[in-house]
């Protein structure tokens, strides 16, 4: 219990690092000359506390009507349907990886795929780690809906792949909210699925859910899912959020009050290198590829939101960092 507690802070400090960081770098940002070529959140806990996921995925397409769905062809350039957010700061956590828009670290595949690829060269006298980061052009832009991603995550001491949600900058984090969907570190086959908002301080300690999922097949694809219902009474945002993995739900949390609308959060994919979530490991040589084979914006979730309500009674609650 007591390395729980270390390691919950260690996140919880990283993660406040970060985003102070990303609120200065977007200040920052909005003088910067355009970019002349668009192309195109620490070690595993003893055990996992939500069900374990093997892999066994559901059909493809029984969901509702689809919204946003981008087409991962190679003659497609990537800022049709995504920003490239670059730079080699340390994105507030001591990370390793210079974020670039070289076709090198993000392309579309012959086969449609998309793979966002983060290079190690350790030994390089040129850039040692290079990566990409990908954010959404479209924006959730319902008041409920899904988001689904099938994922084959990149599983390596030192490299941290992540698929999740911020608002529309500028924002003020936590308190504008992120929900994290998919998202992994040094090698360890256990996703986390999170909501943060409030401040990360004493007082706001249970402003934070989070769910440790093991997936029993880490090296093949899974399906990783968000389901919204959001309400707003008055100025504030209340609702329903529910996280699953291969279809089968793994956490539900209620939607903080404080929170920004969902319709204003953006789609995130990356993969970053070392920092202090990955407790200083440094990625060997080599090339870690984050593998989008289906990414999409769906009006209903599989079965409807009957099946969401039937899901909601039954889903364990996130607990608190």
């Amino acid at each position: 219990m007591f390395f729980l507690k270390t390691l919950r802070k260690l996140i919880r400090k990283g993660k406040a690092k970060y985003h102070e960081f990303i609120h200065t770098l977007s200040n920052q940002n909005d003088s910067l000359p355009p970019q002349e070529t668009p192309s195109v959140n620490c070690s595993t806990k003893p055990t996992a506390s939500s069900q374990a996921t093997g892999g066994g995925l559901p059909p493809p397409h029984i969901y509702g009507s689809t919204y946003w769905y981008p087409k991962f062809h190679p003659s497609t350039p990537l800022w049709t349907y995504f920003e490239h957010k670059t730079g080699a700061h340390g994105w507030g956590n001591n990370e390793l990886q210079n974020y670039t828009q070289s076709p090198a670290n993000s392309f579309f595949t012959p086969d449609n795929k998309l793979v966002l690829r983060a290079i190690s060269k350790p030994d390089s006298t040129q850039e040692k780690y290079t990566s990409a980061r990908l954010v959404s052009t479209q924006k959730l832009d319902r008041a409920r809906g899904c988001v689904a991603a099938r994922l084959t995550l990149p599983f390596a001491p030192g490299i941290w792949p992540a698929f999740w949600l911020l608002p529309t900058e500028p924002f003020d984090w936590p308190k504008d909210g992120e929900v994290d969907i998919a998202e992994v570190w040094n090698a360890k086959a256990v996703n986390y699925s999170c909501i943060h908002w409030g401040h990360h301080n004493a007082q706001d300690s249970q402003k934070h859910r989070i769910m440790e999922t093991n997936l029993n097949t880490p090296n093949t694809m899974h399906e990783f899912a968000l389901v919204w219902e959001q309400f707003t009474v008055q100025g504030n945002h209340g609702g329903r959020l529910i996280w699953y993995i291969d279809d089968v739900p793994v956490m539900r949390a209620s939607i903080p009050e404080g929170i920004r609308s969902l319709q204003e959060f953006h789609i995130i994919l990356n993969v970053a290198m070392g920092g202090n979530v990955c407790e200083g490991v440094l990625p060997a040589a080599g090339v870690y590829d984050l593998v989008v084979h289906d990414l999409r914006m769906i009006d209903e979730p599989r079965g409807g939101w009957n099946r969401f309500n039937w899901d909601w009674d039954r889903t364990q609650e996130g607990h608190t960092l």
